[in-house]
């Protein structure tokens, strides 16, 4: 581990809910929630003033909303989120060549590899510069982590939470590792936790105490020798700018349970396009097809089909996902289906045509009646979604507070703006119109930075959303001892 806290944790304040915020100057103090609005949706963040109600990340939304019912509940605006990220990222690509995103909002950058910082005072100053422009770009707060690894200086960016600049000394790493909670080390989730725990180990201090071997016996070589260094504040993880995307998948849960087989199968189609449209996005071709079912009974059942050499074909890849949709057993209804191509690449093997359809029979919708239920417009009323962006040819810019009844309440206000006035329109009013998101700083001093490849998670991209994440990292700061809380401005140094 190297002796000055020259590695950066960048963590964005509630990212998704402060983006809400300052775009919407009428939810700024508020509670937000932003998740999936169905029934089985979750929350993907939730606002610090929500936090309060006990609302947080992953939690189902119908719990949220008996915890908070007086809060504003929106749906994502990922679009938006990624080009916010990209600025993000473009500060952090200036301090270091060396930058490690683990998420849309949140990435380590070691400092001394781009020469920025070599000891305490100038990581320190590092880091408030950091802060300062994220604001200026952005107009939004970061909390960042500054120490000697990367366990630490994430742990510092948790205390620094939110808006605040924690740094951690190095030789007051035990000290400040000791009472913590054992939750508090990378690789200690609920199960690890609970069996650490019934073992009669807590915290940090009594996993050291343990000793290596007594770690193994509990845990396995692996886990327990890894354990048994982090207790030591040993980490000696380097930051990785090269984060290959492993799979690009995508999923939808439904809100009542999908029994029609034809459905599902449409339903396949569907989402085999999306993840489609989301490996070219991102410049890839993959080989491996992942089908992702889950049963009304909550049981998940997976399915994949190797082909001969990677692809972004369409064509192919909705072949095969409806192979593998035939080897599975949907009686009784499903709740979520997914699609996922793996194996990925940087190029197409050309001759593929041998694994699925003809092209021709394969775009021929005459061919089945899936198809021509698939192609048939849809008739209904417009949707309108709480928390989208919109346009009235009188009125302006606003966003959705709410619709349902044929009608659709709307929020006249921008960014830069004082809380706008509200109006009530029918759904299928021809100046009503969906509009994309205004920036949060008309003009920042940094020029934006273009949206890149971000599914490949590559050259600092940010790689994955909170939802496409399957090991969701808690919310909620670790704990530390009340001598280690920050002083006015949000910035203090860790001690002993």
């Amino acid at each position: 581990m190297r002796n000055a806290p020259t590695i950066l944790h960048l963590d964005m304040d509630a990212f998704y809910a402060s983006v809400e915020q300052a775009s919407k100057p009428s939810l700024r103090g508020k509670a937000v929630v932003v998740g999936g609005l169905g029934p089985r949706g979750v929350v993907a963040t939730a606002s610090y003033e929500a936090r309060v109600f006990g609302v947080h990340s992953a939690m189902p939304m119908a719990q949220a909303r008996r915890l908070a019912p007086n809060a504003a509940y929106l749906v994502p605006r990922f679009a938006l989120y990624r080009e916010i990220s990209e600025q993000v990222m473009a500060l952090l690509r200036e301090l270091s060549p060396l930058v490690e995103p683990l998420s849309l909002d949140e990435a380590f950058v070691d400092l001394e590899a781009g020469g920025t910082a070599w000891d305490e005072a100038s990581a320190r100053l590092a880091g408030i510069k950091l802060r300062v422009d994220i604001r200026a770009v952005t107009g939004l707060t970061g909390s960042v982590g500054l120490a000697a690894s990367k366990m630490l200086a994430k742990i510092a960016s948790e205390q620094a939470k939110p808006d605040g600049l924690v740094v951690i000394e190095p030789g007051s790493e035990r000290a400040l590792l000791g009472p913590m909670p054992v939750r508090t080390l990378p690789g200690v989730g609920p199960a690890t936790g609970d069996h650490l725990r019934r073992a009669g180990i807590t915290t940090v201090e009594e996993l050291a105490e343990a000793g290596e071997d007594e770690l193994v016996r509990l845990l396995g070589k692996a886990h327990g020798q890894a354990l048994y260094a982090m207790a030591l504040a040993h980490d000696e993880r380097p930051v990785v700018a090269e984060r290959e995307a492993k799979s690009v998948s995508v999923e939808d849960t439904y809100d009542v349970d999908i029994h029609d087989r034809l459905r599902i199968g449409l339903e396949v189609r569907r989402l085999a396009d999306r993840c489609v449209g989301r490996l070219r996005g991102a410049g890839l071709s993959g080989r491996t097809i992942v089908l992702k079912v889950r049963r009304y009974d909550f049981s998940t059942l997976t399915r994949s089909e190797t082909l001969r050499g990677p692809t972004d074909d369409p064509a192919v890849v909705r072949e095969a996902a409806a192979r593998l949709l035939d080897s599975v057993d949907t009686t009784g209804g499903v709740r979520l289906l997914g699609v996922g191509v793996s194996g990925l690449a940087d190029y197409t093997q050309e001759d593929l045509f041998a694994q699925a359809m003809p092209a021709q029979a394969a775009e021929t919708p005459e061919e089945t009646g899936a198809e021509v239920v698939a192609e048939r417009p849809e008739p209904e009323e417009r949707s309108w979604r709480a928390g989208q962006d919109v346009r009235h040819a009188e009125y302006g810019h606003g966003w959705v507070q709410g619709s349902g009844l044929g009608r659709v309440t709307v929020r006249f206000e921008t960014p830069q703006s004082a809380p706008g006035r509200v109006r009530t329109f029918s759904v299928d009013d021809p100046a009503l119109e969906s509009a994309d998101p205004l920036p949060l700083v008309p003009d920042p001093p940094h020029p934006p930075a273009r949206l890149g490849r971000s599914g490949s998670g590559r050259h600092g991209a940010a790689p994955r959303t909170p939802e496409e994440r399957s090991d969701q990292v808690s919310s909620e700061p670790a704990s530390l001892p009340k001598s280690w809380s920050g002083t006015e401005g949000g910035e203090t140094t860790s001690r002993p």
